[in-house]
């Protein structure tokens, strides 16, 4: 063999076995994020920089739980069943659209028309309102053997549901009757009221991985534990179950106490998850355990909470992890699916796997090796003052790629607009505990920065597979946290954290912009290429006029990215209601379009009958907006 072929066959094997996480295909979105990897990327490209501002609605489909609570006298006579928004991603398999509802049923809708096709109800909302935030969905999963075609959906207090996506009736042969009781099987006795699933499963070959959400009070010894689980596709078997809180003899036992697997609870995946295929792995964001800022009663690093784990999904077996926070307090759980890149880093061809955090970091792995690409160092960090806390004295930071938002809370973070609100800016800090990143939250008011929603948030980040580009939304979010000290010298101390938003001075921001943004990076390098805010920000507050200040982003949350061939589309939402369209290579806002409710949702594109749709969720939340699907199109 000539030597000079060496390098081009590995090339060609790389790219060969890559295939798998190219995106969203033939025009279809066949998965959460386009594809297992969750690259939320399609080459689709009739829709361009150069028609965009064209866009227009092509339909709009109202929520088949409309007619359910206008008609259904159960849901009438149970009080509310307000929703905390809608906020799901549909998929578009084979020429139809297919979604959840807010209170459980799933529709299946033409795609160029948007008329409903079918709807099922499973009756889920009998059993009452679901955990953490109630009335809630984020989609559904899909699955065929080539002969079969099933839509897995978990949802409710708390079930799998298996579908045929022909008829929307439930497969007789999945469970007892189309569904699994996902409240059985996790090994100890739980209060309904506090499990859910807010996301959908993942699958994997024949495999249909489970997660969980649940409420994340303060008493650790009531919360369920976030043990994951795979089913079998065609019956409903459980397969295997994952401890994320190790039992006894298992590898990561010595990192808690000796009988913590009987009574603690959390360590959760309630976010999305991502899956290898090729390799048989499923890559789980494990979140913290319960309570969020105290664990006084987990000494120890506390695997799995806090990491990325990678199992054979046909097994359950830990292929590897890494945990990006020890013993952590302060809710930095993983929050969003990691996104599976493949990459050349200094010539050499990685199968790689990208996990973003609330903290601002992406830490990048080998996806079937665990090792890092890039350095990770454990740094020392400041020690809990708090009684009977014993954080730990490090915690590992990513040498690349940089930061995507600023962390910690000093007094060189905060506003200085003018030297007026400089000062009451100090007046306000000054009178909570802070400091840098991974300072522990002390007896009384305490910042947190990032705060519980980020930073970075389930909405994740997107890939382009063709330019090895990652975008990664993220705000400026934080918390303050109340820790309440004993009741009396005798007591044992009572932990009750009270998370709550704090204003800045006059209405304004308390720290310094950008306070929601756009970064693209170079995965390849691990350099940032280009960052811009997303949204203009206060800057038409009173007491900011004449300063002539750039855009600074809108301290709101954002909906998740859609990457096509040349544009980038997020929205904004609670309280913007758009949707922003950039320009991959610059960052440029090419185009906005002004929204009739709430957005923070993640977009999808197909193609039907020749044309490109864009379709989103809007609606939802207290303010009872309508729950709705939404379609793009040129004219």
């Amino acid at each position: 063999m000539k030597y000079w072929l060496i390098p081009l066959l590995a090339s060609c094997l790389f790219l060969d076995s890559a295939l798998a996480q190219q995106g969203a295909r033939d025009g279809e979105w066949r998965s959460y994020g386009g594809d297992a990897a969750h690259t939320k990327y399609s080459p689709l490209d009739q829709i361009n920089a150069d028609n965009v501002q064209r866009l227009q609605v092509a339909w709009t489909w109202e929520s088949v739980d409309q007619a359910l609570r206008e008609n259904n006298e159960v849901i009438q006579n149970r009080g509310s069943f307000r929703t905390y928004a809608y906020e799901v991603t549909p998929l578009m398999v084979n020429g139809v659209l297919y979604t959840t509802t807010s209170l459980g049923q799933i529709a299946a809708i033409d795609p160029v028309s948007g008329e409903t096709l079918w709807s099922f109800d499973p009756v889920l909302y009998l059993d009452g309102r679901p955990a953490v935030h109630g009335f809630m969905t984020r989609g559904l999963s899909y699955w065929t053997d080539g002969r079969q075609e099933r839509l897995f959906y978990a949802g409710g207090r708390t079930f799998l549901l298996s579908i045929d996506s022909a008829t929307g009736r439930p497969d007789p042969d999945f469970g007892r009757g189309g569904r699994v009781d996902l409240k059985r099987g996790l090994g100890r006795t739980i209060d309904p009221s506090l499990y859910a699933v807010s996301s959908p499963p993942v699958v994997v070959g024949d495999v249909v991985v489970v997660g969980s959400a649940m409420t994340e009070g303060t008493d650790f010894r009531e919360a369920p534990p976030g043990h994951v689980r795979g089913f079998d596709a065609r019956t409903g078997e459980m397969l295997w179950i994952f401890h994320t809180i190790p039992h006894p003899g298992e590898f990561g036992a010595d990192s808690w106490p000796d009988d913590a697997w009987e009574y603690t609870g959390g360590a959760n995946v309630w976010t999305l998850m991502s899956a290898d295929e090729e390799l048989g792995l499923v890559y789980l964001p494990v979140g913290t355990t319960v309570p969020d800022y105290y664990g006084g009663h987990r000494a120890g690093d506390n695997l799995f909470a806090n990491s990325l784990v990678a199992l054979h999904a046909d097994s359950g077996e830990r292929a590897w992890h890494f945990q990006f926070v020890h013993h952590s307090v302060w809710d930095y759980d993983p929050p969003a699916a990691p996104n599976l890149i493949d990459i050349v880093v200094d010539g050499r061809p990685i199968k790689a796997v990208a996990q973003i955090t609330k903290q601002g970091f992406t830490f990048v792995f080998d996806r079937e090796t665990g090792e890092p690409v890039w350095p990770i160092e454990e740094r020392a960090v400041p020690a809990s003052t708090v009684t009977g806390e014993f954080t730990s004295p490090t915690q590992p930071f990513p040498t690349r790629p940089p930061l995507f938002l600023v962390n910690g809370a000093t007094e060189d973070d905060l506003i200085d607009f003018t030297p007026e609100l400089r000062a009451e800016a100090l007046e306000i800090f000054s009178q909570y505990h802070s400091g840098p990143l991974y300072t522990p939250p002390a007896p009384g008011d305490n910042i947190i920065r990032p705060g519980w929603s980020g930073g970075a948030n389930w909405w994740g980040a997107a890939y382009d597979p063709e330019t090895n580009r990652l975008f990664v939304p993220s705000w400026a979010h934080f918390s303050t946290v109340n820790i309440n000290p004993p009741e009396s010298p005798d007591s044992d101390l009572t932990i009750r954290p009270q998370v709550r938003q704090l204003s800045g001075p006059r209405g304004l921001p308390l720290f310094k912009p950008p306070y929601s943004q756009l970064v693209a990076f170079d995965m390849n390098r691990g350099e940032k290429l280009w960052h811009v805010p997303v949204g203009t920000g206060p800057t038409d507050h009173p007491d900011l006029q004449g300063l002539e200040l750039a855009p600074m982003g809108n301290f709101e949350k954002l909906g998740g990215p859609l990457l096509t061939k040349t544009l980038l589309f997020i929205g904004q939402g609670f309280e913007t209601n758009r949707l922003g369209v950039y320009d991959k290579e610059t960052g440029e806002e090419l185009w906005w379009l002004q929204l009739p409710a709430r957005f923070h949702a993640a977009p999808i594109t197909y193609l039907a009958d020749g044309k490109q749709y864009i379709v989103f969720a809007l609606g939802g939340g207290a303010s009872g907006e309508a729950e709705r699907l939404m379609a793009l199109a040129l004219p």
